[in-house]
């Protein structure tokens, strides 16, 4: 069994400087120089500059289905 440790984390990067050309979420073992590191409630997050930049005002949601698959969202900060 692999420890917390060695599983990969999510980490949301911009593939250019205009939010409306998106974002990618990827796993990764560990965060990228520059990388900012966003923790709450024990999930784990890196976001690159670029992105971290533009996701400023929002709230990345995470839900678990009944089989396992991991969905994710953006919404506005409240």
């Amino acid at each position: 069994m692999r420890s917390s440790r060695e599983l990969s984390t999510p980490r949301a990067s911009s593939g250019a400087a205009d939010p409306q050309a998106g974002y990618a979420l990827s796993l990764t073992n560990g965060p990228e120089q520059g990388d900012t590191v966003v923790e709450n409630d024990g999930a784990r997050v890196y976001v690159d500059p670029a992105a971290t930049v533009q996701l400023d005002d929002r709230v990345l949601d995470a839900r678990v289905d009944e089989n396992g698959g991991v969905s994710f969202a953006l919404a506005q900060r409240r």
